[in-house]
């Protein structure tokens, strides 16, 4: 059975950095496709970043310049280091994975995504 457990997040001021990290098992973590999602109260779950089994990564807009994703597949664990953090940033933040490689245009859509974790909480104060 495939599971993904997220750490990492917290409280931090504007300006601060976080890293989360997202341990993953269950089946082949290097052939996966792997995304990084946020959801505000109120609001839907959004594709902040995701990277393919090839190591090529895609963000959206709003964290262009300010996050990396990353993954090591020696521990299967992907990560999100995010920097100069925003009061907008504010969100539970989930990895999601799927066993396949994914179009471009569909690595920020969470309908491709079919294994989530539990989410784990950032928060920043201004």
């Amino acid at each position: 059975q495939v599971q993904l457990v997220e750490s990492g997040g917290g409280s931090v001021q504007a300006g601060g950095s976080l890293r989360l990290s997202c341990a993953e098992s269950g089946y082949s973590y290097a052939s996966s496709s792997l995304g990084w999602f946020r959801q505000a109260p109120g609001k839907e779950r959004e594709g902040v970043a995701a990277i393919d089994r090839d190591s090529n990564t895609i963000y959206a807009d709003s964290v262009q310049g300010r996050f990396t994703i990353s993954r090591d597949k020696a521990v299967n664990t992907l990560y999100l280091q995010m920097n100069n953090l925003k009061p907008e940033d504010s969100a539970m933040y989930y990895c999601a994975s799927v066993p396949w490689k994914i179009s471009a245009t569909r690595r920020l859509n969470p309908v491709a995504y079919n294994y989530w974790g539990q989410g784990t909480q950032v928060t920043v104060s201004s």
